[in-house]
Order: structure tokens, then sequence, then C-alpha cells
């Protein structure tokens, strides 16, 4: 038997963006964290940002977010994407991503794969239950992540040619 763990990949190595508002005002960051399974009999995708994030805004505002899966050759697009704000400069223009309406939510045209999720659970992580090397590492600043779960309502994939 083979198990396939090519899902695990998905986030740490290909990165993905995480897309929260809608087409007339939204924002997107890189996310290398996260996780895909299923939760309350329904398929779900974990994101975490942080609440310094300007996307925290929009996650904490609507109702749906996206996650959208990229080729490698994009890589150093997600890069400046997830190292600039979009409070600060125009990152969707300066990326040459053709951002597109994605079900309630927005996601990018040059995307290979797109996960259109409903918010069902929001937690701040709690630091006294993280262990000291990891907050050490991670946290040293004191600028937790809030964990979102959402159930995946669609899946979409890019035009084949």
């Amino acid at each position: 038997m083979k198990f396939n763990t090519e899902i695990f990949s998905q986030y740490d190595k290909k990165w993905a963006l995480l897309t929260a508002g809608k087409p007339e005002d939204f924002n997107t960051m890189t996310i290398s964290w996260g996780g895909l399974g299923t939760l309350w009999n329904k398929p779900a995708a974990t994101v975490y940002v942080r609440k310094s994030r300007y996307t925290h805004v929009f996650m904490e505002s609507e109702d749906y977010f996206t996650i959208s899966f990229f080729s490698e050759t994009c890589k150093p697009i997600l890069g400046v994407l997830g190292s600039k704000s979009g409070r600060d400069i125009d990152k969707i223009h300066d990326s040459g991503l053709t951002p597109m309406a994605a079900g309630e939510s927005v996601a990018f045209i040059e995307a290979e794969a797109t996960l259109i999720c409903r918010k069902l659970f929001v937690q701040e992580l709690e630091m006294d239950r993280i262990p000291k090397d990891i907050r050490t590492a991670f946290y040293s600043d004191g600028d937790a992540h809030d964990m979102y779960i959402g159930e995946v309502v669609d899946v979409r994939f890019a035009a084949q040619d």
C-alpha cells in the first residue's frame, strides 16, 4: 500500500496565497503554514495569520477566504507578496497577478488550484500552551497567530490547454 504525502508539502514547499475580501477591497499574503483535512464531517483547510498582518483585518471581517496554489515559477512573486504589506503599496498591481472573483472572495487567474473556504472557526494561539522552544523561535516578539479553519466549499483548477 502506498500513502501519498504530497499534500503535506503544498503549504511548506510550494507556498500559497491566502486572500480575503471582495474584488473591490481585498488583501493577500503568502503563507507556508497550514493544513488540510476533515473537521465536523467537512473538508477543511487551516491557516494561521498574525494579528499584525494587514490580511488579518480581512480575515476577521469576511466569512470566506481563498487559498491559491501556484507553480514553482511563481515562487519569486510569492516571496514579494509575503514580504510587502498591502497597507503600504499596491502589491497586487506590482505582482503582475490577475485577481478574479471566486465565490464570495478573490483568487488569481494564474493559480494552479484554489480552495474556496467558508470560515468555520477562529482562535488565537495561546502562548502558554506552546512549548517554550517554539515560543522562543517563532514568537519572541509576542506577535501571535490566529488560527482560522475553513470549510472547503469549492476547488477550482486552472484551465487546461
